[in-house]
């Protein structure tokens, strides 16, 4: 099962390293990472994308907390939180196709970013569904580079407040 975990750790040098050697050293793969710092820049978050059963997540989030810069570490409820991708997609087109490219970004809220001899650029946000159903479309024109973020999420705020 993935599980997408939110940690908050000191913004230092080499904490990404130790983090990341420390699912390396235990065979997990990272599905996705991302890393920011947060309304405090001595804080960054990083949002991480894990396949691991429920044993399994226990000992990572055991392991993170051992780790010195390591502050909080929570896995994020998928009914409970909004996470977001950002795609780059640059997509083969001719003049006489642009029109339709351009409507399919206009589709999914993306905005043409750039726009060259034979190619349009892309730039798309939305949740990891939404991109693929897009990249799907793109691909009948001719998808010449791609590139994609890992996903960022928060915890839904208070449904009370």
């Amino acid at each position: 099962m993935k599980h997408t975990l939110s940690v908050l750790v000191e913004n230092k040098p080499g904490v990404l390293t130790r983090v990341a050697s420390l699912f390396a050293r235990r065979g997990f793969n990272i599905d996705s990472l991302a890393v920011g710092t947060t309304e405090d820049p001595t804080i960054s978050r990083m949002t991480i994308v894990v396949s691991a059963d429920e044993t399994a997540l226990e000992q990572i989030t055991k392991q993170l907390y051992k780790l010195i810069n390591v502050l909080k570490v929570q896995d994020l409820d998928p009914e409970e939180m909004i996470d977001r991708e950002l795609v780059l997609y640059k997509v083969s087109a001719a003049p006489e196709r642009r029109h339709e490219i351009i409507e399919i970004a206009n589709v999914f809220r993306a905005k043409i970013v750039d726009v060259g001899r034979a190619s349009l650029t892309i730039e798309a946000t939305g949740t990891g569904d939404k991109l693929a159903a897009m990249e799907d479309l793109l691909r009948a024109y001719g998808i010449k580079e791609l590139a994609r973020t890992g996903k960022i999420a928060l915890a839904r705020g208070s449904r009370d407040a």
